[in-house]
């Protein structure tokens, strides 16, 4: 699946990267590393219709945003996805 992230300031939003996830749902590496992962607000967008363009899907994109106060913690955020919903939470 695609996925972008957004750093979203000033009323503006940032486009940080653009990433795939492999075999086993998970980028292959982290999406904000050292100086990059600062305190804010962020945004992934899961490109759920994308990635299941040989069947009809429930989803489009998938917006998930989270507020990033301490840049030395591990975040994760993942997404699980059913056929007509979703969950996610912060990640060890």
């Amino acid at each position: 699946m695609s996925l972008t992230l957004h750093r979203l300031e000033n009323g503006g939003r940032e486009l940080l990267g653009r990433f795939l996830t492999n075999a086993d749902g998970r980028c292959d590496r982290p999406l904000l590393e050292g100086a990059a992962m600062r305190p804010g607000l962020y945004e992934i967008t899961f490109h759920v219709a994308e990635w299941r363009a040989a069947e009809e899907t429930f989803f489009d994109d998938i917006p998930i945003r989270f507020r990033v106060s301490d840049p030395h913690a591990h975040h994760h955020v993942p997404l699980i996805l059913a056929p007509f919903g979703y969950t996610t939470y912060r990640g060890s």
